[in-house]
């Protein structure tokens, strides 16, 4: 195989990685919303009292009040990570929005790639261009 051959092969499998990626997003995502939205408000009282109920009939393994709570601690930390990774998606992606208004208004260099997105947002409002 030559050396082109094999770049050839890598760039198909960087895409096919690409596109693998994407779909994982893509479900990830659907499963998230879907998740989301079966969580009714009925459907979360329901689950309190059964939950309440089990915890109080002892049935469970971690069937005691501290155990149940450690649980239910624990879980909750997960849904934090889950929603905090969100903000930083959600704030990386400002800070493109902002780089690329600041490239669209060619504020004549005002904004440099290494600085602070708020400096940036300060420098555009300053310059009139915002």
């Amino acid at each position: 195989m030559s050396f082109d051959e094999s770049i050839q092969r890598v760039k198909r499998a960087e895409l096919a990685l690409d596109a693998s990626t994407r779909k994982v997003t893509d479900h990830w995502q659907q499963l998230r919303q879907t998740w989301r939205d079966a969580w009714t408000p009925g459907r979360i009282v329901v689950a309190g009292i059964a939950s309440g109920f089990v915890v109080g009939r002892g049935e469970l393994p971690t069937a005691t009040g501290s155990g149940f709570i450690n649980l239910v601690s624990a879980v909750s930390g997960l849904f934090a990570v889950d929603q905090a990774g969100e903000v930083a998606e959600v704030a990386g992606d400002a800070v493109d929005q902002v780089q690329q208004v600041a490239e669209a208004a060619d504020v004549g260099g005002v904004v440099a790639e290494d600085e602070e997105p708020v400096r940036a947002y300060e420098a555009l409002r300053r310059s009139g261009a915002w």
